[in-house]
């Protein structure tokens, strides 16, 4: 399926598919809203001012089974730019061969049909206004994408924490997109886990370690930092904070008190997450306009309907940007609510929109 939107590495570009009549006017039309003409009469282009961001738990999932309905909240929200964390598609690379972050499996009948199911998703509207990358783990696990509308083409793209690598982070957690006047940063964090563990508490640590060093080499340029970070910052980002800092699993208690409690609401964890703001200059933009605990509309994840977490809410999916950004900030939302996970379209998170206004001319962000 070479045809659909193969991502090229080396200057962060992306192929772009055959167009039908209908998508190539909505293209000029697009491209023609993203221009500007400055006091020489000369055309600029406009830098994206809507994002959005998803935790879509298994895209090929939502595809199949709830495309329709995010279809359309996608065209009713018009972003322009859409970051997607847990892909679940594998990797291209045969068994034993080494992957391809960047292309999708397609080596196996099965694969192949899975992989013609979602690009024929992506190719229809409003999604074939946009040109796509992927960074994605080995397995059906974890996995990030990054969707820009045609008309707004990112200086370069990344997949790894580390700006010297070439390879894609382990897993697909990170793609970074370099903008002429900001960085988007698209992160899926890794679950902090309930054990004193390498894979566990030891692992989240590391990852943020390297975050706090990666905000603050980045701070040469205005940052939005998005995705499912899988951490709750305050209490008022939780819907039952004492629910949450007794949970545990199996009676396990681990050796430090500050790791105890549910993942992403231990007090290690949002200690970490309230340096990384600090030292990055950072603010979380959806808390910056609203003050107060939202129990209908502000969280993001929400457990199981059936069950102990029935009802059991937390916001661990962001919008984090640069304190210069924060007057642009028009509005940052929650789109899903309610118990039954209404707007969440399958997952168990729910997109959350950001949107600024435009720069200034005399604006000195960076």
């Amino acid at each position: 399926m070479k045809r659909f939107f193969k991502p090229i590495e080396k200057d962060g570009s992306a192929k772009k598919p055959t167009l039908s009549t209908n998508q190539e006017d909505n293209e000029k039309k697009e491209a023609s809203e993203s221009e500007e003409t400055n006091n020489n009469g000369n055309t600029m282009k406009k830098e994206p001012l809507k994002f959005i961001t998803w935790n879509a738990n298994s895209l090929l999932l939502r595809v199949k089974n709830n495309w329709p309905g995010f279809s359309k909240f996608v065209s009713d929200i018009d972003p322009d730019v859409i970051v997607i964390q847990e892909v679940r598609m594998p990797a291209a690379g045969s068994k034993g061969a080494p992957k391809n972050s960047g292309e999708i499996k397609d080596d196996t009948n099965s694969s192949r049909e899975e992989k013609k199911i979602l690009m024929r998703a992506l190719s229809s509207s409003p999604f074939g206004n946009y040109n796509v990358w992927w960074s994605l783990a080995d397995s059906k696990y974890a996995g990030t994408a990054l969707l820009v509308k045609k008309c707004f083409q990112p200086v370069k793209v990344s997949f790894a924490l580390d700006q010297t690598a070439s390879k894609h982070e382990p897993d697909g957690r990170v793609i970074l997109a370099e903008f002429k006047t900001f960085r988007l940063l698209n992160t899926y964090a890794p679950n902090n886990g309930w054990k004193e563990e390498e894979k566990s508490f030891q692992r989240r640590r590391k990852w943020d370690k390297r975050m706090l060093e990666v905000v603050v080499q980045l701070s040469d340029k205005p940052l939005i930092w998005c995705g499912d970070l899988n951490v709750s910052h305050e209490e008022i980002d939780v819907s039952h904070p004492e629910f949450f800092s007794a949970a545990k699993v199996n009676g396990y208690v681990p050796p430090n008190k500050e790791d105890c409690g549910q993942p992403g609401f231990t007090l290690s964890e949002r200690k970490r997450f309230g340096a990384i703001l600090k030292e990055g200059k950072l603010i979380d933009a959806y808390r910056f306009l609203h003050k107060e605990r939202d129990m209908e509309r502000g969280f993001s994840w929400s457990g199981n309907p059936i069950g102990k977490y029935r009802g059991k809410r937390m916001r661990i999916d962001f919008f984090i940007v640069s304190e210069k950004l924060k007057d642009r900030i028009i509005q940052c939302e929650m789109h899903g609510h309610g118990i039954e996970l209404e707007g969440f379209y399958g997952s168990d998170h729910c997109p959350v929109s950001l949107e600024l206004s435009p720069a200034s001319p005399d604006s000195n962000e960076s």
